[in-house]
């Protein structure tokens, strides 16, 4: 370990930013080894400033580190240059914290967050030397599970995966730690350990079932090949926000990342039922912490990393129904010490003019609104609920409040879309420019910035939007070079567009079968790793993968669903029936637009769960 650890040493003087690999930060948990009988391996599939910036690593590190007999370790994907290094050591990927090789883990635990990252899992795997596939895989090497969003599709992944946590990870993580603990200590066989959690509700096994396919290639069926499997997973669901596990405490890193600041989720959930959401499909019911309970939280996660940033995180801060009396007390509360409050993910029909000059009291903070589309019509077919006098209304206060910059997020490609819409989405950058200089100079603040981000749609898993094709590449190539010619002269606007090529594989993969791991097998030997950074995404290695595993990704991402087909992730229950999901696809070609949860119940499934719904039945008004 000493010989590992001057190798490791040496390598950090040579890569470009070795703060990825030290390890070491304030309010790092770095227990003793032989005192605790469970290791867990948390696995972050990208590199270490995205990774840190995640919330729910930083959940489940501080509630593994909090039980006596188990610790937890961080991984990360390292870059190119550190790759090389390791190789050329013969260095295996190792831990942050203690430099332990993946492989001496009990358990390793990588979150879903974003499809493009399953090659990075792959090598994370590889250079861990553990067993890619599931099947391979001796029992002395660490059970590999999996969690997040991506996890309502698992069968992309099934074939390397032992085992799927669905949903909320606050509870059932720990009874997976234990289950795997004890199974260790028994001398049972590995496939015992399977069927041990395979009986925890809310985890999947895949090695339990087996998938048979139509003659034209659609799933016929999910179904069970051990009494210990059920029918469906049902997804875990936290229904108590306040009794949740929260950490008191997390990492401070040493160099910049994503999200530098202190995250206050303040809720989870959202009511509003946007027809291309996952997340707010998943994520149901809305459950809102207390007042006072976020207040504590608040206080001990500044006393212990110092941050002068608090972000008020969740699918819709706009809509956490004690938004202004929230910001008073944190101002209040943090009064002398320069922290400032932002908040992100703002509804356009939110109450946010008094929470917005509350905010504004220690420094601005970016505003970032989400139109989704140019036109009432294509907002209604998305049911998004906005008009355009909720847009202009907040960008007038936001202007006469002192900000000068404001982010405009849209969404190319949507079902029903036409040039029409995209004119609409011009027509509001110019409306919004306008706005800015409406307000006498000596008032507004210097250096108006609007910047105009359209990302290209991708149907979802678990959305109405299920059953569409995604635009071809060549489509969605025109529609932003359409938006690029036409925004180029709406003053301080800045145009922003993702990859098309990157849209269209995570379309590919949101919706595949389980075949499609060997396309991401194949996709590994050839090379793909990093496939969130443009200057290392290939995507013709990615075609040559498809090519040479003999399936059409055109066929994963550009087909409409038949309206009977059987869905990969079908024997995964999100808690929200097929039948309302169809009847908001159906609405959406209607241009019907469904109210707001908080306005009375939609029959999306959830109230058949006992208790599920209760806090989001006391919201309503």
């Amino acid at each position: 370990m000493d010989d590992m650890n001057a190798r490791i040493e040496r390598m950090l003087e040579q890569v470009q930013k070795a703060p990825r690999y030290t390890g070491g930060e304030m309010n790092a948990v770095h227990k003793d080894w032989d005192s605790v009988r469970l290791h867990y391996g948390f696995c972050f599939p990208d590199t270490y400033e995205i990774g840190m910036s995640h919330l729910g690593l930083k959940i489940l590190y501080g509630l593994v580190n909090e039980e006596a007999d188990s610790l937890c370790e961080r991984f990360f994907m390292p870059w190119t240059d550190m790759m090389a290094l390791m190789e050329e050591e013969d260095i295996p990927l190792f831990s942050i914290e203690s430099r332990r090789p993946m492989r001496d883990f009990d358990m390793i635990g990588f979150t879903l967050q974003y499809e493009m990252s399953y090659t990075n899992i792959l090598m994370m795997l590889k250079l861990g030397r553990v067993h890619l596939l599931s099947a391979e895989r001796e029992r002395d090497e660490p059970i590999v599970v999996a969690g997040g969003p991506c996890a309502f599709n698992p069968e992309p992944l099934a074939d390397f995966i032992d085992a799927f946590m669905i949903g909320d990870g606050e509870e059932v993580t720990l009874e997976v730690t234990r289950t795997i603990a004890d199974w260790k200590a028994s001398g049972e066989p590995r496939i015992e350990c399977l069927r041990h959690l395979a009986r925890i509700g809310g985890v999947y096994v895949p090695a339990l079932y087996d998938v048979t396919y139509h003659e034209d290639g659609t799933v016929a069926a999910v179904t069970p090949n051990d009494p210990a499997a059920p029918e469906r997973v049902l997804r875990c669901i936290v229904t108590d926000l306040d009794s949740a596990y929260y950490p008191l405490t997390m990492p401070v890193p040493y160099t910049e990342v994503v999200f530098d600041r202190i995250m206050l989720e303040i809720m989870r959930g959202c009511t509003r039922g946007c027809r291309f959401c996952q997340a707010g499909m998943l994520y149901r019911p809305v459950r809102e912490r207390s007042l006072p309970r976020l207040l504590e939280i608040a206080q001990k996660l500044e006393d212990a990393t110092g941050y002068e940033e608090m972000s008020l995180s969740s699918l819709s801060s706009g809509d956490y129904s004690c938004l202004p009396d929230l910001i008073r007390a944190l101002l209040k509360q943090f009064k002398g010490r320069h922290v400032s409050v932002s908040l992100p993910s703002l509804r356009l029909d939110s109450v946010l003019k008094e929470s917005l000059e509350e905010t504004q009291q220690e420094r601005k903070t970016s505003l970032t609104f989400a139109p989704e589309a140019g036109t009432q019509r294509l907002r209604d077919v998305i049911n998004k609920g906005v008009t355009e006098g909720d847009l202009m209304e907040k960008v007038r206060d936001a202007f006469s409040g002192g900000w000068s910059g404001v982010k405009l997020y849209f969404m190319i490609g949507l079902p029903t879309e036409t040039d029409a819409d995209l004119d609409g989405i011009v027509d509001l950058a110019q409306k919004v420019s306008r706005a800015y200089f409406e307000v006498p100079k000596g008032q507004r603040a210097k250096g108006l910035r609007i910047t105009v981000s359209a990302s290209s749609f991708v149907p979802k898993p678990v959305t109405p939007f299920q059953w569409e094709p995604q635009d071809t590449q060549e489509e969605l190539k025109r529609k932003q070079r359409y938006l690029r010619d036409r925004l180029k002269n709406v003053k301080g606007v800045v145009f922003n567009y993702h990859t098309p090529e990157l849209s269209f594989l995570e379309a590919c993969v949101s919706r595949a079968d389980r075949r499609f791991g060997k396309v991401l097998m194949r996709a590994h030997e050839l090379g793909c790793m990093l496939d969130g950074w443009s200057d290392i995404f290939s995507f013709e290695k990615w075609l040559q993968a498809f090519a040479d595993c003999g399936l059409d990704p055109l066929w994963y991402a550009c087909r409409r669903r038949g309206e009977d087909e059987v869905m990969p992730w079908e024997h995964i229950d999100s808690g929200i029936t097929r039948s309302f999901l169809r009847r908001e696809y159906e609405k959406s070609l209607r241009e019907e637009t469904t109210r707001d949860c908080r306005k009375g119940c939609n029959a999306c499934g959830l109230n058949r769960l006992k208790g599920v719904c209760a806090i989001a039945d006391a919201l309503r008004v």
